[in-house]
């Protein structure tokens, strides 16, 4: 059994009065891609927030390579090795290709062969090509690999995508799984969002379901391709 590399155990939150996560457990080991599933609303950006840091926990606990995390400051959590890609993806506007991906370079893991702007090149071209853009002259599908190769730039323990191809062109989100795939392959541990199951099952070793931010199921690829009625029970697919 590998190591375990996060641990969240009863996890609670709420935006002022109103709860939204009720009891949340997830374990990730080293090297794993586990996801997190659910219909829209149903609490997991609110998950993955608050392991992030970027909203207190109610209750419950985040550990992450053995020590207790929640409460501490998103910074701090990043420099731990806890890489976000966020929503959005949140790229620096009025900053360069390069200046973005340099910005926050760091080998937080101290790997033998880190990721450095030769290999993120390698893995997205494009982003060579478009070194001296700005974000906001990227596309969609340029910004998410901009993302996705900024938090690489750190060398982290977790990479963590939230909506990994959301609203993207379906050959950009086939870079993006061939990404994905390609991290995995390395080792990466990786926790995903998104509401591609069938492309999931053949990515991930388990998955997580949430619905109305409690986890209605839980358990490894083979199950879930398995059972298609999860998918549309709790996924709408």
């Amino acid at each position: 059994m590998s190591e375990v590399l996060l641990e969240i155990q009863g996890l609670e939150a709420a935006y002022g009065p109103s709860q939204v996560l009720f009891g949340i457990d997830l374990r990730i080991g080293a090297g794993e891609v586990a996801t997190l599933l659910g219909r829209n609303g149903m609490g997991k950006t609110t998950t993955i927030r608050t392991l992030a840091g970027l909203m207190p926990a109610r209750a419950g606990s985040v550990r992450f390579r053995g020590d207790r995390i929640d409460g501490l400051a998103p910074d701090r959590i990043a420099r731990l090795g806890l890489a976000l890609v966020p929503e959005g993806r949140r790229i620096f506007p009025n900053l360069s290709v390069h200046e973005n991906l340099v910005a926050f370079a760091a080998n937080r893991t101290g790997r033998r062969d880190p990721w450095t702007l030769a290999r993120v090149h390698a893995l997205f071209p494009r982003l060579q090509e478009r070194a001296d853009h700005r974000g906001n002259q990227l596309s969609g599908g340029e910004q998410q690999m901009l993302a996705i190769g900024r938090a690489l730039m750190t060398n982290p323990h977790l990479l963590v995508l939230d909506e990994a191809t959301e609203g993207l062109a379906p050959l950009v989100r086939e870079e993006i799984w061939r990404c994905l795939a390609a991290l995995r392959a390395e080792g990466q541990a990786i926790l995903v969002v998104d509401k591609y199951v069938q492309r999931l099952v053949g990515l991930a070793d388990h998955h997580t379901i949430v619905e109305r931010g409690r986890v209605v199921w839980q358990g490894a690829s083979p199950a879930l391709a398995a059972d298609e009625s999860l998918w549309h029970r709790y996924l709408g697919v």
